[in-house]
């Protein structure tokens, strides 16, 4: 495997991670997965920084209660397909993909970055738009 495609596929399996209920109520893991200079365009049109987005993750769509309030997991989850990417520059990925999440579809869109000296991907940005229903 060429050293694009692992790139590519840390950044799927960190993609991955982000969507599971366990890692979006956790500061702790989300943290490690965000960029500190995370920015976030979300299928509402709000601004998300690192900073709120850890603070609002757990309670968001796709969270253990899948704001429910109930926190039992068993809520709606995002099912991404067509995930795909590219590497645009070394440490530099970026994803493509659609969402349905209870019926709802987003098309979203994630840079990843791995900084020198560092191990893992974080995601640097990230944008979700809605699909048109009858799309």
């Amino acid at each position: 495997m060429s050293q694009e495609n692992a790139d590519v596929n840390a950044a799927i399996d960190a993609e991955l991670q982000l969507m599971d209920p366990a890692v979006r109520t956790s500061r702790a893991l989300a943290a490690r997965l965000l960029d500190p200079e995370f920015v976030e365009v979300g299928a509402s049109g709000r601004r998300w920084t690192y900073e709120r987005m850890l603070a609002a993750l757990p309670d968001l769509d796709g969270g253990s209660g899948s704001g429910s309030g109930e926190g039992d997991g068993d809520g709606p989850r995002f099912e991404p397909a067509g995930m795909g990417g590219v590497v645009l520059a070394p440490g530099i990925v970026h994803l493509t993909y659609e969402t349905d999440f209870d019926g709802r579809r987003a098309r979203r869109s994630s840079l990843w970055r791995r900084q020198d000296g560092e191990t893992g991907w974080r995601m640097y940005y990230h944008q979700a738009t809605p699909v048109p229903s009858g799309d």
